[in-house]
């Protein structure tokens, strides 16, 4: 009688295998999800430098005066073709025309990183 010595993986084999699997994602998760949050940053001040711009434009057609504070709706869909979302879920706050940039710039809930104040560092 012949013995047919069948080939598999042993145990330890798998469990090997599984334990480099599982560094090689301890490794790549925390940087997927800071690129993911860096992306949804980067598109959130895109969305504002949008605000700004429109903001600055229906300014200059309607004459406005520093301290006026512009509506959504004289912004959309004129000046922009609809009203941007941030990809972080916050809500988007106009502010008024003219001023610092401090008390201009649009702003986001969300704060931190989703600010024009952080283009430029």
């Amino acid at each position: 009688m012949k013995w047919r010595k069948k080939r598999a993986f042993t145990l330890v084999e798998i469990m090997i295998v599984i334990l480099i699997i599982g560094i090689l994602l301890a490794i790549a998760i925390p940087n997927f999800m800071t690129a993911r949050d860096t992306s949804r940053s980067n598109a959130c001040i895109s969305n504002l430098e949008e605000i700004s711009a429109a903001k600055e434009q229906l300014a200059m057609d309607q004459r406005l005066t520093d301290s006026v504070v512009p509506t959504q709706s004289q912004l959309v869909p004129t000046y922009i073709k609809s009203w941007p979302l941030c990809p972080s879920k916050g809500v988007y706050t106009i502010n008024q025309v003219g001023g610092t940039a401090a008390q201009s710039d649009p702003t986001c809930s969300i704060g931190g990183t989703h600010s024009l104040a952080t283009v430029g560092q």
